[in-house]
Order: C-alpha cells, then sequence, then structure tokens
C-alpha cells in the first residue's frame, strides 16, 4: 500500500499543500491514505508524521513530494528511512533533489546509501569529538556521561503504548513527563525498543 505525507509551514498557504497532495495522488496514493501537517520542519511535534509513521506496515511505502518535507534535518532524515527499512517499509520521493531515490529499487537504495554513508561519517565526527571531550574532562578530575531519563517501567510501558496504534504520542509524554524527542531515543514510532531501552533494561 501507499502511504503518503505532505507538510507546509503555516506561512506557505493552502496551494502549496495542494500541490503537494495532487502529486501524491497522481502517483497512486489514494487520498484517504494521505497524512498532512502545517508546522514547521524544524519542530519535534508533527502530529500527522506521527500517525503517518505509526499506520505504516510491512511492504508499504512512504512517498513524499519532496526529501525536505520529511526530515527535519539530514539525521533525522537519516535515521526515519533506516526506521523504516528494518520495518520493511519502502520510501520514495516524487520532486526536487531527492527525486531518485526510492528505497524499494536497487538504484535507489544506492542513492539512500550515499546519504546514510555521509550521516554515518558525520555521527564518527561527533562521537570522536565527545570522546576527546570526556578524556580532557577525565584529566582534569570531572567526569562525564548522560543519565537516563526513564525507569525500566517506563520503558515497559511506552514500549506497550507506542505499539498501540490508537495510542496519542502527546498524551503519553504528559503521563511519563518527557518530551517527543526524550521518548523516541528510547522507542521507536512503532513500539520498537531502541538502545537506550535495552541499556535501561540491561539487555
Amino acid at each position: 500500500m501507499l502511504i503518503g505525507y505532505a507538510r507546509v509551514s503555516k506561512a506557505d498557504g493552502n496551494q502549496v499543500l495542494d500541490l503537494q497532495i495532487d502529486a501524491l495522488i497522481k502517483e497512486g496514493v489514494n487520498k484517504e491514505n494521505i497524512y498532512t501537517d502545517k508546522i514547521s520542519g524544524s519542530k519535534d511535534q508533527r502530529p500527522g508524521l506521527e500517525n503517518c509513521l505509526k499506520a505504516l506496515r510491512e511492504n508499504d511505502t512512504l512517498v513524499v513530494y519532496k526529501l525536505d518535507r520529511l526530515g527535519r534535518n539530514l539525521k533525522h532524515l537519516i535515521q526515519t528511512v533506516e526506521d523504516l527499512t528494518k520495518r520493511k517499509v519502502g520510501f520514495k520521493v516524487l520532486s526536487g533533489q531527492g527525486v531518485n531515490i526510492d528505497t524499494t529499487s536497487p538504484a535507489g537504495k544506492m542513492i539512500f546509501s550515499i546519504f546514510g554513508a555521509l550521516a554515518e561519517f558525520e555521527r564518527e565526527l561527533i562521537r570522536e569529538r565527545t570522546m576527546a571531550g570526556l578524556q580532557a574532562a577525565r584529566a582534569r578530575g570531572r567526569m562525564g556521561g548522560r543519565k537516563f531519563g526513564l525507569s525500566k517501567a517506563q520503558v515497559r510501558l511506552a514500549e506497550a503504548s507506542m505499539k498501540n496504534r490508537d495510542t496519542s504520542v502527546t498524551e503519553l509524554c504528559k503521563e511519563l513527563n518527557i518530551t517527543r524527542a526524550c521518548l523516541y531515543r528510547y522507542i521507536s514510532p512503532n513500539g520498537e525498543l531502541r538502545e537506550n531501552a535495552n541499556k535501561v533494561l540491561g539487555e
């Protein structure tokens, strides 16, 4: 099944959103399977995107008009598509710089792998700088490291809640007293445990 996502900022106006929706429908996406947001791409809270990601199932394909409609930045974009790939969900871009990206085809996978390599390179640079900073801090007698933000019980609650398609992410975050960014560091949109969650659980 094809699932579409379209986004405009509040300043863009409805016509730009209509353009995206028309392109998605022309590609074969049913109108009832198109999720939308009218919000800046830099915002963490995008209800339409969250509902879209939760609706996707194995062998579905997420279709967007342009790459910048989906990701807040390169890191967020790569992480989102990597999560889709793990779930065996395809990703296709219709226009702009990413027009040749279609992870359901060999050529599209190769192109996106280049993005992945760039993101990995960026992560390694950040990791090296972080480690160098920690070593310098230890040399001065200071210990560093980020503490976990969720308990074991909260991780299990979040896991079960995110596996339920009817769960409101906003309400869940309020219940756990955390931000959406914090939640997604532990649990993926479809309820899978991430590295931080496994560390808390000791797995």
